[in-house]
């Protein structure tokens, strides 16, 4: 396996171990953005399509510098952009149409979209947000990406004869996004899949679009799989054989019931390890983050951790957000510092 991971080492890194830190995408929006947003779906303000571009370029920019601050090696722009993970991509792709919302759950409901024709690419997805947000960042960025198998089992499938078909389709047009973010110098790029961890005996599809994902992908260039909120022991071992250089868990939710999972048998990709819970308000003290990042020895030696938190951010009030972010950079530190002068034990490099 390719080392993608060195080239986003600091040159000033302060140790001589290095945990990857970064975030899995979403973050909280400034309260003045909705409003903005607001304004631009109300046909009696004075407020245009420039205005409201303004209003994201600015969120962008101020969340990317909000990154920058709290320590992260890896950057993103907290998807300022973006309104829903599905809904996002199914306005950018030829062959999907909106019919109002869908309830979910309680009283949630989803703009579900159903693919009514051929799906195509049109034009780019992410390329403008990358540019920008790279320009505007003094680190190296990375690019989330809703997975083909999540656009297709969460949207209304017309066209298909079912909805392995329908991902591979998409998976071909999620390859031309990732050439074009390639040739615009992504060098991170982040395919997320949440819906397998509520259908996980669909691996199998998963697997290849993900080999359709990766086909031409240069070897510099850094390949994750975000998966969250599941049972892993049902497709453990089977996802090492997915083709990215990273498996981003969700762990610190589930209070690491499920590294067991993942030490027999042995995990050959590097692991980005949940270590602070989305879910939960209360900021993780830095000593609990450190307690946490050690677990992930148990999984995976130093040189092939990456620390994030379990999932995006956004669902939290934004100075926790952020909070935890800064927390648990400055744990991966110490922990970093205390794997220097020999001061933890690596099960995993046993």
């Amino acid at each position: 396996m390719t080392d993608t991971r060195a080239q986003f080492r600091p040159e000033d890194h302060p140790n001589d171990h290095f945990l990857l830190t970064t975030v899995v995408g979403s973050y909280p929006k400034p309260k003045w953005h909705d409003r903005a947003r607001q304004l631009f779906e109300d046909a009696d303000a004075d407020f245009d399509e420039d205005a409201w571009a303004e209003a994201k370029d600015d969120a962008a920019r101020l969340i990317t510098e909000e990154h920058e601050r709290s320590g992260l090696d890896v950057v993103s722009d907290g998807e300022m952009r973006r309104n829903e993970m599905v809904e996002y991509f199914a306005h950018l792709i030829e062959g999907y149409e909106f019919n109002g919302p869908v309830k979910v759950w309680g009283h949630n409901y989803f703009d579900k979209p159903s693919v009514v024709d051929e799906v195509e690419y049109d034009k780019s997805w992410l390329v403008d947000e990358f540019e920008f947000t790279d320009d505007v960042a003094g680190r190296p960025v990375k690019v989330p990406i809703t997975g083909p198998y999540t656009l297709a089992s969460w949207s209304f499938n017309e066209v298909y004869e079912d909805d392995a078909e329908l991902a591979n389709e998409l998976a071909d047009l999620v390859n031309l996004e990732i050439e074009k973010l390639v040739e615009a110098g992504a060098k991170y790029i982040q395919i997320d899949e949440p819906a397998l961890a509520t259908t996980p005996d669909d691996h199998a599809i998963v697997g290849e679009t993900l080999e359709r994902i990766a086909a031409g992908v240069p070897d510099d260039v850094r390949l994750g799989l975000h998966v969250c909120y599941g049972d892993y022991s049902r497709i453990y071992p089977e996802m090492l054989d997915f083709p990215v250089d990273e498996l981003d868990l969700e762990l610190a939710n589930g209070d690491f019931e499920q590294v067991e999972v993942f030490t027999e048998p042995e995990f050959t990709e590097d692991l980005a390890m949940g270590v602070v819970d989305v879910h939960d308000a209360t900021v993780e003290s830095v000593e609990e983050i450190k307690e946490n990042i050690v677990r992930g020895f148990e999984i995976v030696p130093p040189e092939q951790l990456t620390v994030s938190p379990d999932c995006g951010l956004k669902l939290l009030p934004r100075e926790v957000a952020y909070q935890k972010m800064e927390n648990m950079v400055q744990a991966a530190r110490e922990v970093e510092a205390a794997l220097d002068a020999g001061d933890i034990d690596v099960p995993a490099a046993e």
